[in-house]
């Protein structure tokens, strides 16, 4: 994912004509076409929830692991992004390792993105993506290259 476009959050109670989903749809707009909703963006954590429907699913009524890792791959390049260094433009994903631990039947996702490394050419992100019990649905490690930073 190449995050250059993306605007840098508001943080929380911070007032703004356009809501987080919103600011999601413009910068990610595949977002919008998955069905993603952006739950909290920090530096420290980034939140973006998917409802489970039919549409979502592969057989057995399982949600897609396509669709856990666009879920995945979205909150981790936004959480890349707000760790950017100074003078770096953006993010884009070089690896995402995922390992799927428990089928989604019903209800929600939500990826829980956070920074494991932020450096001056690459960033590691890890993303638990969690059903709506709590429990982990599935674990991403995502590494990202730093676009015009230092060394880029």
């Amino acid at each position: 994912m190449t995050s250059e476009v993306m605007a840098r959050p508001r943080r929380a109670g911070q007032a703004a004509d356009m809501d987080l989903t919103d600011e999601m749809y413009a910068a990610m707009p595949f977002t919008r076409v998955l069905g993603a909703q952006a739950v909290a963006a920090t530096p420290e954590e980034v939140r973006v929830r998917l409802a489970w429907t039919p549409e979502r699913c592969t057989s057995g009524g399982l949600l897609h692991g396509g669709a856990t890792l666009a879920l995945a791959d979205a909150a981790g390049g936004w959480c890349g992004f707000l760790n950017l260094p100074e003078g770096a433009r953006g993010t884009a994903t070089t690896s995402s390792s995922a390992n799927f631990l428990r089928p989604v039947t019903g209800g929600a996702v939500e990826a829980v993105a956070r920074v494991l490394n932020a450096g001056r050419s690459a960033i590691v992100v890890v993303v638990d993506v969690l059903d709506e019990r709590g429990r982990l649905t599935a674990r991403v490690t995502q590494s990202q290259a730093v676009l015009g930073g230092v060394g880029s």
